[in-house]
């Protein structure tokens, strides 16, 4: 009887052993799917290719930490076109500097899918071959990424900005708002088009209609001229149309790096889509480098004068008086002139024009820190002791 036992017995041994191992498959077969799932989309600086009549180009992607990858909320987006310098094919140069460098240091600023093509090292944005790769890599990352097509944007810095010129007039119903620095439609490898600026702008204008453009420009840009975005600011002004003109006084060539850290430009392109009617509007306005100088008393001179220490007990700052000026010496031994604001914010009339210290005053109106802000962080500088150095000019 027990011999008879042993078949049944493997006979639902096997059962039970044929029952696990197709369990074992459905589970190793589901797992993928369920690991595919639970992976998010990465976020950040993507490496990106796009091919064009059999040529691959290599470009970036940018998407906020924001974008959720698991709906279909549609996405501002931004096509930028970056300057002279950062041409190649490695797909990575155009990040360095301009807008990638802004998203870099104010990433909540910008909630936007940014597009960032590389023009070839032997070719201009203007060429034909290159505004086709940067549209298609645009429509690429649309595609891929569910922007929103009411808006979409385009930005670009010196080489660039004449590329987004071209297509800003190419393109006129494809962008909602245009942001542009140091660019122009008179190029530089193309001076014979000078001979034109009695009617090319107008015919600009013309094309563009009142798409908002927001044009920016060093006072003394010494490379493109700031009579370009002159020029075309009357004529679209001529015609109507929706611009913004800021020259800032004192900067050459670069006044990308001041324009992406403006506040207000990543929410003035969302005020925009296309589709919608815009207004013929003309803002021209000359921004200072530096405040004016408010002049302060011998005894507002010697209360700031002193020893500052960072939050190590490091002695990192110290304020000096010289006649009517203020100094400052850092601990490499580096000296720059101070200059007030107001009588508690202290600028640097030949440095930067984003960097402040802040005066920090307890309850009894004494100085307790000075507070190192810029655009990107604040560092406090504690007081260490309240006397009064005045230095003269033979010390």
């Amino acid at each position: 009887a027990s011999m008879r036992r042993i078949p049944r017995l493997l006979a639902v041994c096997l059962c039970i052993a044929s029952g696990a191992l197709s369990a074992a498959a459905h589970a190793s077969a589901a797992t993928p799917h369920l690991n595919k799932s639970k992976n998010k989309q990465e976020t950040g600086f993507l490496n990106r290719t796009v091919k064009l009549r059999g040529i691959s180009y290599r470009f970036q992607v940018y998407l906020t930490e924001e974008w959720p990858g698991d709906d279909r909320r549609e996405w501002p987006i931004i096509l930028f076109l970056h300057g002279r310098g950062e041409r190649g094919a490695e797909g990575m140069w155009q990040t360095q500097i301009g807008l990638p460098e802004a998203v870099r240091d104010h990433p909540e600023r910008w909630p936007f899918i940014i597009v960032m093509p590389q023009c070839s090292q032997i070719n201009y944005w203007t060429d034909p071959p290159m505004m086709a790769m940067a549209m298609a890599a645009l429509e690429q990352e649309t595609s891929e990424f569910h922007a929103d097509p009411n808006r979409t944007y385009l930005t670009g810095l010196s080489l660039g900005g004449y590329g987004a010129w071209e297509l800003a007039r190419t393109y006129p119903k494809r962008w909602a708002a245009v942001a542009i620095a140091a660019g122009g439609i008179f190029w530089s490898y193309a001076p014979e088009r000078w001979k034109q600026s009695a009617t090319l702008p107008a015919e600009y204008a013309r094309r563009m209609g009142k798409l908002p453009i927001w044009l920016f420009h060093g006072g003394d840009d010494p490379i493109v001229s700031p009579r370009e975005s002159e020029l075309m600011f009357a004529a679209l002004k001529a015609n109507g149309g929706h611009i913004r003109l800021w020259i800032y006084q004192g900067l050459k060539h670069d006044s990308w790096s001041r324009a992406y850290s403006e506040p207000d430009l990543p929410r003035w392109l969302l005020e925009h889509r296309t589709g919608v009617a815009n207004t013929a509007y003309a803002e021209r306005a000359f921004v200072p480098l530096h405040p004016p100088a408010l002049r302060l008393s011998a005894q507002q001179l010697d209360a700031l004068a002193g020893q500052y220490r960072d939050i190590h007990g490091l002695l990192t700052l110290t304020v000096f008086r010289q006649g009517d000026q203020l100094y400052q010496k850092d601990l490499h031994g580096s000296i720059a002139e101070l200059a007030a604001e107001s009588p508690n914010i202290l600028f640097y009339p030949h440095g930067s024009s984003i960097s402040r210290l802040l005066v920090e005053r307890d309850n009894q109106d004494r100085i307790t820190a000075l507070i190192y802000h810029d655009d990107r962080r604040e560092e406090r500088l504690e007081r260490i002791h309240s006397s009064v150095r005045t230095y003269t000019q033979q010390q």
